[in-house]
């Protein structure tokens, strides 16, 4: 090797090597940024004593200086008689009789969540109360969760009491089984992860009082880190039994009257309380770039341990200094940075002066005079939630941060002497505004766990951005959408947005509407309201909620998940002015149309826009030659509508001429083409007009077959559109006879408004025609398939030709073999694509002949063409589950919570609610069952075998009402697991006396599935 050529080897060597450094200083610099990023809170949630259900309402309570401490609960059991005693050396007594309760912690929709009522009642009700909690963080974040569903979200939650099941004195039987994992401190996160689908990590933290803000530190590390991508933390607290209260009454650790007062010289003692608090946390980055509103910015954390101090669970002074300036080194501040802190403050006269003074010797040294730290703490509110009052106190900062305003704390005499308060931290004993500076509004948050573990955790004011203006919808109209999991549930949503809307008449509708579709989730029960103004919404809402009939509300199951099938009739849907309102109110549809005018233009002489607005001098719908080719472009301009909101056509289907507007939606036919076969082929029927008749009998197409068999071959049958609607068609002397003998014979006959007779042998009379100028058509390949109702078979690349358009023309629609052919290869959606509906009659009627539910649904209506008419068919499609995207267009606002419809599950040592055995089970053996259903009406049989299954299905579940069992509800969404799966097959199998599969609710899901497999395995079907 030469020396240039070394030379040269070296240098690339060289370059790549500094190409590679550069490389790794940009990863390096992007870990490093990571690793300090800002953590945005999007969402919080809480449930808190005092009545506080939400982060506004902590608000108000904090801002009125309002005091949550009650009476024991009355509901749990507690003998709160023998219970007190003032006298703190009396064993197995408090000499506390007040505190914070969850007074309705009890109460849970287990319903909402797929939970039977057995497993609820087994169920720590901090798992219930997290449930609903976490539900309500991401509502109030504007976030569906069900959107999350396989995403890495990760679930960190604080949690130190496991005294539910501890108390009993005997396990009842129907809760066996079911009790372990109800109360493991584990399954408290992981139950969450399960029920909304999360992936990210789940854990659950048990660290005693400081449990939810080490939750928060967690969760902060592990978005940092990448290890998740959103993160739900927090903690949750509710005292089963009154042991805290007696174990720190032999501790004399408690005030006397359960307030915390924080700080104070009367400080007493401890006030224990219950609580629970969230917040949904994401990379900064990440909430701007997915559009969710910030709340604040959690800047820095730190988490360490009082280790070998002056007592295992005495506080450690120079560990909250080292826990505190670790979280300050975290955040990149100084302590000067940090305006307040909600303090741990539990009022004990040990724990506060040592707090205060670690708080003096960081956050207070050399701090200017005019701007003292402020400290606070939410205990003296609320008092003690434990293992929730780190998150709990994160909320209430954050909504002071975001109000401007700190609150004062309560029950403060004098701050405490045993601290010198001159250094440059002052106890908030007075409400006082948080004035804006150059820099953003900081607060630092404080737990210290008995366990001695302390956390820190600074949050700041979200950063500001330039608020560009909000597009909203000008349209005259407007969908409400709502959504729950029962009916009961949708009607007082209604109710709470109805009250809302009315209470907020400053937010503009098109915001509200945008925040029912952008933010909340699309559930199975739903109800659309279609209002013109607000009026109208509230008086639809007020309908919904009353459970009354609207003409402004659409409401519905979301039982279809099966394919879209658009259907295009003949002729006879027309009528003056259809379309025309949508030409005003629907861009999609107007542009649609003009383009379908332009493609019409080299063949028509007349403008389909002007034969839609009724315009001077444009000719009359009546002329064969114009209804086909208007009804033609209004039809592909409803099926781009349609498609506009996100309806896509899985098959397309059309009826005489409606196949060639259903080839040009399919792609079979380009527009041009199909403007082509519309406009020729409408004018060359004017050869045959004036000489023939067609009419519609409402009877099978073999009776009416018989019935006209001797005018045959005159009168054809044009078409089969249902079991019971047949069209025939042939000349105009011979049609009047059928229709005469047909109508006095007492058969349903409606005459068909056309001079002409189509589908039969006077076709043939303009066959060449047809052929000579539908020859320049060019057939493509279906993008949508396209089933024919010429030959019953789905129409294959380049079949729909000049000779396809003269069969379409002379032979017998198939229609009812075409409807039920969609139905079997799983189309439960029709929908017609055309002015006013003339098929929906007769596909309802083919469609009740199948299995499963479907649903059918127009786009127009006679006289009723607008877009309210056009947004309600949307709205039907959607209340069964179609997937449909409501336009929208606005600001994002808060809307009221989910409506959760809660009962009380709380387990009894000796009587238990709701328990398998309050519905009795019929005893019936299999010969005294089948013989019983046997000598019953079939009606009666399949009534009373359905009513056996769902009565056993409700005592597994542990209802107390077979009512609540609907026959189509999947087992495995109203609370089957696999244990009371195999259960069920049991009760099922010993009180009819047949061996039933172990797998038998997984192969029959639904209590009708069920029921129909017993009646064939009793021979009974």
């Amino acid at each position: 090797m030469s020396a240039s050529e070394n030379t040269e080897r070296i240098v690339a060597a060289l370059r790549a090597a500094l190409t590679d450094n550069e490389r790794l200083k940009r990863e390096n610099a992007r870990l490093e940024s990571a690793a300090h990023e800002p953590i945005a809170i999007v969402g919080m949630g809480c449930r808190l004593p005092g009545g506080v259900t939400s982060p506004d309402e902590l608000w108000r309570m904090v801002e009125a200086g309002a005091d949550g401490v009650t009476p024991f609960p009355a509901d749990r059991g507690w003998n709160t008689e023998r219970l007190y005693d003032p006298d703190p050396a009396r064993a197995g007594a408090s000499y506390v009789r007040e505190g914070g309760f969850l007074h309705d912690a009890a109460e849970f929709d287990a319903g909402f969540f797929g939970i039977a009522p057995r497993e609820a009642l087994a169920m720590d009700p901090q798992q219930r109360l997290l449930l609903e909690s976490a539900w309500e963080t991401f509502e109030h974040a504007g976030i569906d969760p069900t959107g999350l569903r396989g995403s890495r979200v990760g679930v960190y939650i604080g949690h130190m009491y496991h005294d539910y099941a501890g108390r009993l004195r005997e396990i009842p039987t129907d809760v066996e089984g079911l009790l372990g994992i109800g109360n493991s401190g584990s399954v408290a996160s992981g139950r969450i992860s399960y029920t909304l689908g999360f992936e990210g990590p789940s854990l659950t933290v048990d660290t005693a009082c400081s449990s939810s803000l080490v939750t928060i530190h967690l969760a902060v590390r592990a978005l940092r880190s990448g290890e998740c991508s959103m993160a739900l933390a927090g903690g949750v607290a509710v005292m089963a039994t009154p042991g805290v209260f007696v174990e720190f009454s032999r501790q004399r650790g408690l005030a006397p009257d359960g307030r915390c007062k924080a700080f104070a010289s009367a400080a007493d003692g401890t006030g224990w309380s219950e609580g629970l608090g969230l917040v949904l946390l994401e990379r900064l980055s990440d909430a701007r770039r997915h559009g969710h509103r910030v709340l604040a910015v959690v800047r820095g954390t730190s988490v360490n341990q009082d280790g070998a101090s002056n007592g295992l669970t005495a506080p450690n002074g120079p560990s909250q200094q080292r826990v505190i300036r670790a979280a300050l080194a975290d955040a990149g501040l100084t302590t000067e940075d940090v305006d307040a802190v909600e303090a741990h403050g539990t009022g004990t006269p040990l724990g506060d002066p040592i707090e205060a003074q670690a708080l003096l010797a960081t956050y207070g040294a050399n701090r200017p005079a005019d701007r003292p730290l402020w400290l606070g703490s939410l205990k003296s509110n609320i008092g003690h939630a434990q293992s929730a009052a780190g998150a709990a106190g994160v909320i209430k900062m954050v909504q002071a941060i975001r109000h401007g305003i700190l609150p004062r704390t309560l029950h403060v005499d004098e701050p405490t002497t045993k601290v010198d308060w001159t250094g440059g931290v002052e106890l908030l004993t007075e409400q006082r505004d948080w004035p804006s500076v150059d820099r953003p509004r900081r607060a630092a948050v404080s737990s210290f766990g008995v366990s001695g573990t302390n956390a820190h955790v600074i949050i700041e004011a979200a950063p500001e951005t330039a608020a560009g203006p909000v597009e909203r919808s000008t349209s005259a109209v407007f969908p409400w959408v709502l959504s729950a999991r029962s009916t009961a549930a949708l009607r007082d949503q209604a109710a709470r947005l109805r009250d809302f809307a009315q209470a907020r008449p400053e937010i503009d509708s098109a915001d509200i509407t945008h925040s029912l579709l952008a933010t909340r989730a699309r559930l199975d029960r739903r109800a659309v309201v279609i209002a013109g103004d607000r009026a109208e919404a509230l008086a639809g809402l007020a309908a919904l909620a009353g459970g009354a009939s609207s003409a402004h509300v659409v409401t519905g199951k979301a039982d279809i998940d099966g394919k879209v099938a658009f259907v295009f009739p003949g002729q006879g849907a027309q009528w003056a002015g259809m379309g025309a309102e949508l030409l005003d109110t629907a861009p999609v549809f107007a542009d649609r149309i003009a383009e379908c005018e332009a493609a019409l233009a080299p063949h028509i002489d007349f403008s389909v826009i002007d034969v839609l607005r009724q315009r001077d001098g444009a000719p009359s719908l009546d002329r064969v030659d114009v209804v086909q080719p208007v009804t033609f472009a209004v039809m592909v301009s409803l099926a781009a509508l349609w498609r506009s909101y996100g309806v896509q056509p899985d098959a397309v289907v059309g009826h005489s001429q409606g196949e060639i507007a259903a080839a040009a939606v399919s792609g079979a036919l380009s527009l041009d083409d199909a403007a082509l076969v519309v406009a020729r082929r409408s004018q060359a029927i004017g050869a045959i007009a004036g000489k023939g008749a067609m009419a519609s009998v409402l009877l099978p197409v073999e009776e009416v077959r018989r019935r006209a068999q001797r005018w045959s071959p005159d009168v054809e049958i044009a078409a089969v559109n249902g079991p019971g609607a047949t069209i025939l068609s042939g000349p105009a002397p011979a049609m009047d006879d059928v229709v005469a003998e047909l109508t006095a014979d007492g058969a349903q006959v409606r005459r068909v408004p056309v001079d002409y007779a189509s589908h039969s042998r006077h076709v043939e009379e303009i066959a060449d025609d047809l052929h000579r100028v539908l020859a320049p058509v060019t057939a493509g390949r279906p993008e949508v398939p396209m089933l024919s109702t010429v030959t019953g078979e789905w129409v294959s690349p380049g079949q729909v030709d000049a000779d396809y358009w003269y069969e379409n023309l002379r032979r017998t629609v198939r229609f009812a073999e075409a409807t039920a052919t969609l139905r079997e290869q799983d189309h439960d959606v029709f929908i017609e694509m055309s002015p006013h509906t003339v098929l929906l009659p007769a596909i309802q009627q083919t469609l009740e002949q199948a299995s499963g539910p479907t649903v059918v649904a127009g786009s127009l209506r006679r006289n009723d063409g607008g877009l309210r008419r056009f947004l309600t068919s949307l709205a039907e499609v959607h209340v069964r589950g179609v997937p449909v995207a409501f336009p929208s267009a606005g600001d994002t606002v808060e809307l009221p919570a989910y409506a959760f419809q809660r009962r009380r599950y709380w387990l009894e040592s000796t009587v238990v609610v709701g328990s398998a055995d309050a519905v009795d089970l019929p005893a019936d053996t299999e010969d005294d069952l089948a013989a019983r259903l046997a000598g019953l009406p079939a009606e009666r049989r399949e009534e009373e075998l359905l009513a056996f299954v769902r009565t056993a299905t409700a005592g597994v579940l542990g209802h107390d009402d077979s009512d609540e069992i609907a026959d189509d509800d999947s087992f495995f969404d109203i609370g089957f697991t696999s244990l009371t799966a195999v259960e069920l097959r049991n009760r099922l199998s010993e009180t009819s006396g047949m061996a039933l599969p172990t797998m038998l609710l997984f192969d029959q899901p639904t209590p009708a599935m069920v029921a129909e497999y017993l009646a064939q395995r009793m021979e009974l079907a």
